[in-house]
């Protein structure tokens, strides 16, 4: 089976959320059940990890400049493609933004041209391979099945798309209709119109032959009014076609005992070494040597990712003799409230403003629990990794941290099945309730070292997620 896999990120390329890590691991996981999965991602200045090439199909114009296809051969027997197109993609700053951070004007141009490399490759552009099924990604691969389901060529590979976040919809002016090469007849209910513009995660939704979100818990939400954000009709009208699947997480990537970030390595009959790793945090940012638990947030500063409350829970942390690390950056004035706590309380709150790849290792490894208060959370990664490396996650109880995290309430601690904590987002003072819950468990030791061995016993592998897709793929080539 020949599955393209397209996406604007994919670790260890290029990363800036979780979306990459899913990208980047699903075709080794699915190339243990015999699946050829090709990535194509666009050729950005920044890629890290650039692989050699060799140009397989060239564009005299493509959205305004020359581009080329290029075909790259990587270890483990993997096909990696990349769209060079400088005049889109040959800049400073990041995926999607600039260097001030702010969105490209020509982002919805940029990733058509992806979307648009994506179905020519999908209607047999290469010369030596062509996809059974093409597997699209998020809002900017949302014109894959859209510029497919458009075309007059015939046959077509059915597409399945992944929604990871309904939140980023790639939403431009209806005027811009003709610059994504898309026929006047397709701005319409059915098909990428959206409230009077363009839509173009709506593309994807409409357009696709089915849908994935990255939870179970997270498809049923999607399809309320609330948590649809605009396009929960839509997702009950497809509701026959969407299959909520959880995310897993490379386990050999993530591993605390060969980590190459982590200053002690461990396993769950080692964890006496991860005090090592609580020091070496402690000392790194300057915090007291306590008896209390040290928190950690590796996360996006915002609202949907609950900073608020964790800002409202301080006073209460600091009346506890915790401590809390935190690696991120986002809403300005959630940062800067943090930033200000570390500067009142520099013995017990530490912020890294920005991202650092081995410093959210050395937080997995060395933190007591991890928070992750999101008001949403499609799937999120954060609570797998913190299980992985004996962290002991504290979520809110949405998408895929309901589905991902076993409450330590008595009976689950009782029965040993328990991974971690889970409260309500629903007040601005709801995350003190888990906190005074995970202090009162950290002091009781045996407890607690039961949760971190549950968690680290988790299987959260691709290798386990990547069946479900497997049976789906080949439920989508047989209805053909």
């Amino acid at each position: 089976m020949r599955v393209l896999n397209v996406a604007s990120e994919a670790y260890p390329w290029i990363k800036t959320g979780g979306l990459a890590d899913v990208a980047g691991a699903l075709p080794a996981a699915l190339a243990e059940h015999d699946v050829d999965m090709r990535t194509l991602l666009p050729a950005y200045a920044g890629l890290r990890q650039r692989p050699q090439t060799r140009p397989v199909h060239h564009y005299a114009d493509l959205f305004g400049g020359a581009a080329s296809i290029l075909e790259a051969r990587l270890t483990g027997g993997l096909t990696l493609y990349l769209l060079d197109a400088p005049h889109l993609y040959d800049r400073p700053g990041g995926p999607y933004t600039d260097a001030n951070g702010q969105d490209w004007a020509d982002n919805a141009e940029r990733f058509a041209a992806l979307c648009r490399a994506a179905a020519d490759i999908a209607l047999g552009i290469l010369p030596d391979w062509t996809p059974d099924i093409v597997h699209a990604h998020d809002w900017q691969a949302g014109l894959v099945p859209a510029y497919l389901a458009l075309s007059e060529a015939s046959p077509r590979p059915p597409v399945l798309f992944t929604i990871h976040n309904l939140a980023f919809q790639g939403v431009v002016p209806r005027d811009r209709l003709a610059a994504l090469l898309l026929p006047p007849d397709s701005f319409s209910v059915d098909g990428v119109e959206y409230y009077g513009q363009i839509g173009l995660l709506k593309a994807g939704l409409h357009y696709a032959d089915a849908l994935t979100t990255v939870s179970p818990s997270y498809a049923r939400e999607i399809q309320t009014d609330i948590g649809g954000m605009g396009l929960g009709g839509l997702l009950r009208d497809r509701a026959a076609v969407l299959t909520g699947l959880l995310n897993g997480i490379d386990m050999t990537e993530w591993n605390p005992a060969h980590d190459p970030h982590v200053k002690a390595h461990f396993d769950r009959h080692s964890l006496e070494h991860r005090t090592i790793n609580r020091e070496a945090l402690r000392t790194r940012f300057g915090l007291d040597s306590s008896a209390g638990p040290l928190f950690g947030i590796v996360s996006r500063l915002t609202g949907q990712k609950g900073i608020d409350l964790v800002l409202n829970a301080l006073p209460f942390l600091i009346s506890q003799q915790a401590q809390l690390v935190v690696l991120g950056s986002g809403d300005k004035g959630l940062e800067q409230g943090l930033l200000q706590a570390a500067q009142t309380h520099p013995r017990q709150i530490a912020v890294f403003s920005g991202y650092d790849e081995a410093l959210s290792r050395q937080i997995f490894s060395g933190a007591d629990a991890m928070l992750i208060p999101s008001r949403f959370e499609p799937c999120g990664l954060t609570q797998l990794y913190a299980m992985r490396y004996g962290a002991v996650p504290i979520v809110s109880r949405v998408g895929g941290l309901a589905d991902t995290i076993i409450d330590a309430n008595t009976a689950a601690c009782e029965a040993g099945v328990a991974t971690g904590l889970m409260f309500q987002p629903d007040g601005e003072d709801s995350l003190i309730e888990p906190l005074s819950r995970a202090i009162r468990l950290f002091h009781q030791a045996e407890i607690w070292e039961r949760l971190q061995h549950r968690g680290m016993e988790t299987d959260s592998s691709w290798t386990l997620r990547s069946t479900a897709y497997v049976a789906l793929y080949t439920r989508l080539l047989s209805a053909r």
